[in-house]
């Protein structure tokens, strides 16, 4: 980045920018006086928390002075640059590119500088001031939601997922000991607290104490909103094709439920409230064959992808499940995972939440005989859901679920009625 001198001298004589920052050296004896160690090291994990840029020492941030760098003293500030950013961060800046430049003064007289490029990095590091990103041409403190979705985004080996971390305010008391020892098998740790680490669903926080994660509260707690107001699902059955009051005295509203409690549980629910509201027809050729608006197994996997790969951290976001008279709409908070994108989901799998997938892969299957998924557990690893989803749907109504991001904050799955049904009966347990 700014790789010429008359590239880099264009960029200082225009000023500090989102890529560029600018720092004066002064020195006390044999020592630098400023910047401290500690600011530096806020100022480059900024840029690493963000999209890069270019530190330069030895300029004014206020004039764009080139000041320059006495050269006897080079080492000593290239050394406070590698304190900063190996001593000072967690996890360290490694990949820092730091080099020794000449420029030119108002004057024209050649003086030293040091600059220092700091790529993006694949990790989001903590300096001494906390959390910092660049915002315009200055590093901002991270908010505890921008931290989140930062943690989220990026991939990450030493520092935990949001769905890994463990929640404030819960404790081991707050599990279900019937929920967690669903889990167990013949090779599970004797010890509980162990067995409740390695699955994920017990992580210990900064003081060392032993907490439920965000995994672990949404599938072993009776109650997950109390810690995690926003892990339910809004399901609402309309009458006509759009949210609005009808006329006359028929309610806009046939059916609504707040579902909620374990998340094996809320897909469970999900299904049979959609199950119990949709339309199915009679088709009379060689017996009588009935004919639902939705098949259920695609409603399963759909469902089961927005409780798996919501992002729980976007506060104050629930799935919402709406049903009109022609379709189904699946509302899921976030975008879509990682590197994925709409068109790619037929194609490629790719987990917001690992821990969570990995506990509802061990999850059992609803036992309803009305529902019928082909698989034993909630999630498998074969990357089928979207393509059943997509074909069994398709098959059934003539025309392909679509899905759509909003807002790059909230991804839409519209699955389409089959036609000519008649009204249900409803109860799940007599469909037609």
């Amino acid at each position: 980045m700014f790789d010429s001198i008359q590239e880099l001298s264009d960029k200082i004589a225009l000023g500090e920018s989102t890529y560029l920052e600018l720092k004066e050296v002064r020195f006390s004896g044999k020592r630098v006086a400023g910047p401290s160690r500690d600011g530096l090291a806020d100022e480059l994990a900024a840029f690493a928390n963000s999209r890069g840029g270019v530190l330069v020492m030895g300029v004014s941030d206020r004039t764009r002075e080139v000041l320059g760098i006495d050269e006897s003293r080079l080492d000593t500030v290239v050394d406070l640059v590698r304190q900063a950013c190996t001593d000072c961060l967690d996890p360290p800046l490694v990949n820092v590119l730091v080099d020794r430049l000449r420029l030119s003064t108002a004057s024209g007289k050649h003086v030293a500088v040091v600059k220092v490029e700091v790529p993006r990095s694949l990790f989001i590091h903590r300096s001494p001031g906390g959390y910092f990103h660049r915002l315009v041409d200055s590093k901002r403190r991270m908010s505890t939601d921008f931290l989140a979705r930062m943690l989220q985004q990026r991939s990450q080996t030493r520092l935990i997922r949001f769905d890994e971390q463990p929640v404030a305010g819960a404790n081991l008391e707050s599990l279900s000991t019937v929920l967690c020892d669903s889990f167990r098998t013949t090779r599970s740790d004797a010890d509980a607290v162990t067995f409740l680490e390695k699955l994920g669903i017990v992580a210990s926080d900064d003081e060392g104490l032993r907490r439920p994660t965000v995994a672990g509260v949404l599938v072993a707690c009776n109650e997950p909103r109390r810690w995690l107001p926003n892990a339910y699902i809004q399901a609402v059955a309309y009458h006509g094709g759009s949210i609005q009051a009808a006329s006359g005295a028929e309610p806009y509203q046939l059916d609504a439920s707040d579902i909620d409690g374990p998340v094996a549980f809320q897909i469970a629910d999900a299904c049979r409230f959609v199950f119990k509201n949709m339309k199915t027809s009679a088709v009379k050729s060689m017996g009588r064959q009935d004919k639902p608006q939705y098949d259920m197994a695609a409603v399963f996997e759909a469902v089961t992808n927005a409780i798996a790969h919501r992002d729980y951290s976007i506060h104050g976001s629930k799935i919402r499940l709406r049903l009109f008279d022609d379709r189904l709409e699946l509302c899921s908070p976030g975008s879509v995972a990682n590197s994925l994108s709409v068109d790619s989901l037929r194609y490629r799998q790719a987990a917001r939440n690992e821990t969570l997938c990995s506990l509802l892969a061990k999850c059992a299957v609803p036992g309803d005989d009305w529902l019928v998924t082909g698989r034993s557990h909630i999630m498998e690893k074969r990357g089928e859901g979207v393509p059943i989803i997509l074909d069994n749907s398709k098959e059934l109504s003539g025309r392909e679920p679509q899905y759509r991001l909003i807002d790059d904050s909230e991804l839409i799955l519209t699955i389409y009625a089959a036609d000519d049904t008649s009204p249900p009966a409803g109860s799940p347990a007599s469909p037609t």
